[in-house]
Formats: structure tokens, C-alpha cells, sequence
């Protein structure tokens, strides 16, 4: 029986597997983490550590992530990330010929591997981070994003990453649920303006409030969130296709998780019912997708003849062409962007009651 929607853009799972398939399901799973936990134990081999990784105190909060040529937006997710309380970054740099390598080295708080290994083969830089992650995060409480992500949750502006942790373990929440909220300029992507260290909010100050749907995929329970400009701009003709929205990017991490695809999911499945979508009353926060600062469209150019980025690229080819083109996300439809209750407001974040 396939999955219904309700009329409000969710959509309802269909009905749970008989007790033979569901068992049949999680020997599956169970089997898939042990691959990719092996896969990311052997990826060490990849990684040449740059400067030292000094022991983390017990309660320090970690933050992991995976970087090529972000020397444009490192500076300032660098300080919000501090802001928010992160104690540690662990920084895997793959090949950036940009400065970004030297811009961590010098970072104090750094711990910085580099690489040259392939992309796409690493699962996107997810076997690097995982064996990151295992090695250096059990027990801790881990950010994962990219660099052009920025996290933001209820009392976010004066409440750190320590008092939220605290706050999802009295709940027994083992993670943060996050929306991506894809932020976008007025007027064509190459037109903003944007100094290394400013606030990219400014450059970006714009989104899409609605229009976003919501699946839950077996046998990994894994939410699938689809919508927002890049599926309104680029694959309006082909909506499956639009980019993945959810993400899990904050966590205590244990020995013997493992992010599954990129942080949109992981295993064991039950870390992927920490939340159920925009709607959802438990805590939950958004990430700031600040893909589309002016360099997206050069960059654009250099990821279609990398070929890294997708398990297909020549089904995507046409999504860096139109990047290339230099389009106009802003439609009169779209919201200024103005913080975490704003979001919280439209539905796309909850507070969940946490007074803070």
C-alpha cells in the first residue's frame, strides 16, 4: 500500500511490516551499520593529521565537518559556531586550494586531517567523519554540518550548545531535528555582496515559508524532507529529484552509530525518530543554507567537472548549468528572514516548551 497524503503536505506512512519482515528489515540495517562502520574505520587511512587533536574534557561539545575551498565562509561559521559554545572543531580538508587549509591550521581550536581521496567515493566525506566521529566524539555531544550550514534553535542568541544538550537529555531526546532553510538573495545569485566574516544573512536575507513535504522512508525510518527554492528553481519538472531538507546534526554520539546518508539520516533507525518534520511539537532548530553567496555561481562551473557530488552527475548536469546561469530565486512569495521565533512561528521549528 503506498504512503497517502493527508492534504497538508505530509505524507502518512503506510501501514507498519508483519513481524517476519520487520525482523527481516532490521537484520538488514543492522548488517548495513556494520558496513559502514568498517568503511569508515578503513577510510583512516586517508587522512594525514595536520595539527594535534588534544584529549576533550568530559562535556566539551564537538564540532565535526568536511570542507573544500570555504575560505569565503569559514571566518564567520567559524565565530557562530564558537557563540553557540563549541569547545573543539575536527575539520577534514579534501584538496581546498583556496587558503582554506591555512585559514584552520592557525585556528587554535582546530584539529585539522587533510586529504586528497576521492569525494564521492568516501560517501561524500561521511566514512571520514563517521571514523571521526567514533574515534574522537563517543560520548560527547557532536555538531556535524557543513560549511555553509548554520545551526540555529530556541534562545540560540543567548543559550549554548551545553544548555541545549542538557536540555534534550532530560527529554531522552538523543537529537536535534533540523530543517534546512535555504537562504537566498534578492535579484540574481552573483549580484549579492559578501566580505569574508559578515553575516551571511545579510547577503541572503531571504526564504521560502512553505511548501515543504514531509515522508518517512523504511526500512531506516529515515524522514525525507523535499521543497523550497532550490526544488522551485531547478526541479519544479522533477520534484523527487529536489534536495533533501532534514538533517541531524547535533547528538550525543555513542560507539556504534553511524550517519547513513550525509546527517539526514542514521542508524541504529531509532535516531531518525528524534523528529518528525516542520510541524513536529518537540524541540527542534534549523540550519541556514548559505549555499548561494556570490561564489556559487563560479563554483558551480568547477563541481560539474569535478563530478563529485552526486552518486549520478550526468543526471544533475543540467542543475549546474542553470546555477551557471545566474537565476533569481526571489519571487514574491519569499520571507525576510528575522531569527529562530520567526521560524518558530511559521511552523518550522519548535521550541517544544522549553521555557530556557
Amino acid at each position: 500500500m503506498p504512503d497517502e497524503d493527508d492534504g497538508s503536505g505530509r505524507l502518512i506512512d503506510a501501514p507498519h511490516p508483519g513481524p517476519i519482515a520487520a525482523a527481516a528489515q532490521a537484520y538488514r540495517m543492522r548488517w548495513k551499520r556494520r558496513r559502514l562502520l568498517w568503511r569508515s574505520f578503513r577510510s583512516r587511512h586517508a587522512l594525514r593529521a595536520v595539527t594535534p587533536h588534544p584529549v576533550q574534557p568530559q562535556g566539551a561539545i564537538l564540532a565535526f565537518a568536511c570542507v573544500r575551498n570555504e575560505a569565503l565562509r569559514l571566518p564567520y561559521w567559524l565565530a557562530h559556531n564558537r557563540r553557540l559554545g563549541v569547545d573543539r572543531f575536527l575539520v577534514v580538508d579534501n584538496g581546498s586550494d583556496d587558503g582554506t587549509r591555512d585559514l584552520l591550521a592557525d585556528q587554535p581550536d582546530v584539529s585539522l586531517w587533510s586529504t586528497d581521496a576521492g569525494y564521492k567515493a568516501s560517501r561524500f566525506g561521511m566514512d571520514w567523519l563517521n571514523h571521526l566521529l567514533t574515534r574522537f566524539g563517543a560520548e560527547h555531544w557532536c555538531l556535524t554540518v557543513d560549511a555553509d550550514e548554520l545551526l540555529v534553535y530556541p534562545h540560540s542568541e543567548r543559550l549554548g550548545l551545553a544548555a541545549l544538550a542538557a536540555e534534550l537529555e532530560r527529554r531522552r531526546q538523543p537529537a536535534l531535528g533540523t530543517l534546512m532553510v535555504e537562504l537566498y538573495p534578492k535579484g540574481p545569485l552573483a549580484g549579492a555582496s559578501y566580505l569574508p566574516g559578515q553575516d551571511p544573512t545579510e547577503a541572503l536575507p531571504f526564504f521560502d515559508a512553505e511548501g515543504y513535504r514531509i515522508h518517512r522512508q523504511r526500512p531506516a525510518r529515515n524522514l525525507w524532507v523535499q521543497g523550497g527554492p532550490r526544488e522551485r528553481v531547478f526541479f519544479a519538472d522533477r520534484p523527487a529529484l529536489s534536495p533533501t531538507l532534514n538533517k541531524l546534526p547535533f547528538l550525543r554520539w555513542r560507539r556504534g552509530q553511524t550517519y547513513l546518508i550525509s546527517t539526514h539520516s542514521a542508524l541504529p533507525p531509532r535516531l531518525n525518530l528524534a523528529w518528525d518534520g516542520p510541524g513536529d511539537p518537540r524541540l527542534s532548530g534549523a540550519l541556514l543554507h548559505t549555499k548561494f553567496l556570490p561564489d556559487a555561481v563560479p563554483n558551480a562551473r568547477i563541481e560539474k567537472s569535478r563530478r563529485q557530488h552526486f552518486h549520478d552527475p550526468d543526471k544533475f548536469a543540467g542543475y549546474y548549468d542553470r546555477v551557471m546561469d545566474n537565476p533569481e530565486f526571489w519571487h514574491p512569495g519569499a520571507t525576510r528572514y528575522e531569527g529562530w521565533a520567526q521560524l518558530e512561528r511559521l511552523g518550522l521549528l519548535s521550541r517544544g516548551g522549553w521555557i530556557g
